[in-house]
């Protein structure tokens, strides 16, 4: 396992990570120049060695729930491969598929339905002006916008029922 000071040399040779000091002598690693609202490269790194770098937009990585990977066993080659994907991911947006198929299950307040990673099921529907989202009887969320609604789904890892 690499050092606390190890890691630190390790990310600090990325000069396009701006290093911030946290609380319990934490550190975090933005990336300003990221194409996507999500910033934070590497999250809470700690001097016991433990600390997160976000995968969230890879492939072939575990990730936590918010998009993070647990660093505290990597090899310094292991380190770099991850800081290296993580800040290409970050730099470049990806089209979104055309939302031509989505809107059509949604005009007039149609309800339709998304899968989720695990198989479960929401439920979009319009309801006077504003969008729902249902996890069967639940409310799980409320939007003013089709598109917020929308982007919350793909960001939760839901994609449109074909």
């Amino acid at each position: 396992m690499l050092s606390f000071e190890e890691k630190l040399a390790i990310i600090d040779s990325y000069p396009e990570l701006q290093r911030r000091d946290v609380s319990l002598r934490r550190v975090n690693y933005h990336y300003e120049e990221s194409a996507h609202d999500k910033k934070i490269v590497v999250f809470h790194l700690h001097p016991n060695g433990n600390g997160y770098v976000y995968a969230g937009l890879l492939r072939n990585y575990e990730a936590d729930d918010r998009g993070f990977v647990n660093i505290r066993d990597y090899s310094a080659d292991e380190l770099r491969t991850l800081l290296e994907a993580s800040i290409h991911s970050l730099s470049m947006k990806v089209p979104e598929a055309p939302a031509k198929s989505r809107r059509k299950k949604t005009q007039d307040g149609e309800d339709s339905e998304w899968i989720g990673p695990n198989k479960e099921t929401l439920s979009l529907k319009r309801e006077e002006d504003m969008w729902y989202i249902y996890a069967g009887l639940n409310l799980d969320m409320v939007f003013e916008t089709y598109d917020e609604a929308e982007q919350y789904l793909v960001e939760e890892g839901f994609s449109p029922k074909a």
